[in-house]
């Protein structure tokens, strides 16, 4: 069950900041050599005569710099400024004055005595709460099989420049079971969090039972209260934030329940926020159930074109990694005798470890391969005898015998048709070689070419599924007749 916890939280739609619209009564200038006291702090406040939901406040201190907090989720600097309140209730209005000698804070409370809803018909506060029909309010999810739907980067950026998290990079977590309900009637907010909270490791105090998440950081099993709110300001310079009351908060905890909105749409709303340890973090949201549309690819030409890259020259050739440790495509023969005395080569070295069980490097040359036309694959290859060709890998995947090969394997895939899955229909062909020499190896895939749908090229060095390194080199590539 959840508890009770009501917090009022109001909106504040728009924020006036007016200098000059009034001279306030200034009181008698207290000692500016001593450091000013809560005394010393004094405001008007004054209800706008056409709507008593719009306060003016006037600075009636002596100071030289003024900011208001207005007890709504807004804030402001200047003598004068104006808030609204479109919900009923007492507000705290606190105002902190600067002097030469110091600073110095008081408050007051303010009434507001009657709702106008009216007040909150705002378009981006109708984007995130569905508007004042939707009586459910509209319900948000982490948007987890987008890339980029979590990233961090510098307090300073706007960006996640650092890291941006793959599609379900964090599953497991309760990142992607989490809810958060939007309420424009009474601004009330739901989180939902269906099991487990996903939480900064800086963190693990705010939440009793707190445990390791898979891939790091912390999750803990946590039911959010009731009669949560949320408040939502929008600044002058169109600048939004989006605020829920302690002790919930949207997606990852760091520290903050505090958001800006950097962009919302009916589909979309992408927040960042700040942790007090100096990082700027971003999640992108959904609304719950809501399916990104599929984008069919462009069909790609069933043609052929002839492929090179001898690595001393230009080639024509884009090369991708996938999981490799280190690729290197300008890098000095270790061995420029006997078939290849070529002064550059390509170096390849897989990695240890389950991130590198399969290393593969691939070409996708923008067409679908006419097989017809050009169905050899020609490489050199040097494979040293100082690597571990016996050692049984400590990760491996159970299918493996988790040794590392002395083979080359070359595979066409299907990757605009079958995706992720293309390996599932691929066309493979392994050969074996000796080490310490340069080998040439000719790949023949014309016993596929009744196929027309490879568009992609993989060359697969010392096998795969296991986590043992390995260091080797290619070099003379090219698809022919």
């Amino acid at each position: 069950m959840k508890t009770s916890n009501k917090i009022r939280w109001i909106l504040p739609i728009l924020l006036i900041i007016g200098l000059g619209a009034c001279e306030p009564q200034v009181p008698t200038a207290p000692d500016m050599d001593a450091p000013p006291q809560s005394d010393n702090v004094t405001f008007e406040m004054t209800p706008n005569a056409d709507n008593p939901n719009v306060i003016e406040f006037a600075n009636t201190s002596e100071s030289f710099k003024a900011i208001w907090d207005f007890g709504n989720g807004s804030t402001a600097e200047g003598d004068v400024v104006t808030s609204q309140y479109p919900l009923e209730g007492d507000y705290t209005v606190q105002l902190t004055i600067f002097t030469k000698s110091g600073q110095a804070v008081n408050s007051k409370v303010i009434t507001i005595e009657e709702t106008k809803i009216w007040m909150l018909d705002d378009p981006d506060l109708n984007l995130l709460t569905g508007g004042l029909d939707n009586v459910d309010g509209k319900t948000w999810v982490v948007d987890s099989t987008q890339a980029g739907h979590m990233g961090v980067g510098p307090v300073e950026g706007n960006w996640p420049e650092w890291w941006e998290a793959a599609p379900m990079a964090k599953p497991g977590t309760g990142l992607y079971t989490d809810e958060y309900t939007f309420t424009l009637r009474g601004l009330e907010f739901d989180m939902t969090t269906n099991g487990y909270v996903f939480l900064n490791g800086a963190y693990g105090d705010e939440i009793e039972g707190t445990m390791e998440a898979p891939g790091g950081d912390l999750m803990a099993p946590w039911s959010a209260p009731d009669d949560l709110n949320f408040n939502f300001t929008k600044q002058e310079d169109g600048t939004m934030f989006l605020t829920v009351s302690d002790p919930a908060f949207i997606g990852f905890f760091a520290g903050t329940r505090r958001y800006e909105i950097q962009e919302i749409s009916e589909n979309r709303l992408a927040l960042r926020f700040e942790d007090p340890n100096g990082l700027a973090w971003y999640h992108t949201l959904i609304p719950k159930g809501y399916e990104h549309p599929v984008e069919e690819p462009e069909p790609l030409p069933y043609t052929s074109e002839e492929l090179f890259d001898n690595f001393d020259d230009e080639g024509n050739i884009d090369w991708v990694t996938d999981q490799i440790a280190d690729f290197n495509p300008n890098y000095d023969n270790p061995l420029p005798r006997g078939i290849n005395t070529s002064a550059k080569v390509a170096k390849y070295e897989k990695g240890s470890g389950g991130a590198h069980f399969y290393d593969n490097l691939y070409i996708d040359p923008g067409f679908e391969i006419d097989l017809n036309q050009r169905s050899t694959i020609r490489l050199k290859a040097y494979l040293p005898s100082y690597n571990d060709y016996e050692t049984v890998a400590v990760e491996k995947e159970a299918w493996s015998d988790g040794i590392l090969k002395q083979q080359v394997a070359v595979k066409l895939h299907d990757k605009t048709g079958m995706g992720d899955n293309s390996w599932q229909t691929q066309a493979e062909i392994i050969q074996s070689l000796e080490t310490n020499t340069w080998v040439e190896l000719e790949f023949d895939f014309s016993g596929f070419s009744d196929r027309q749908d490879f568009d992609r090229i993989i060359i697969q060095i010392g096998g795969e599924a296991h986590g043992n390194p390995g260091i080797f080199f290619i070099d003379d590539f090219q698809l022919v007749e």
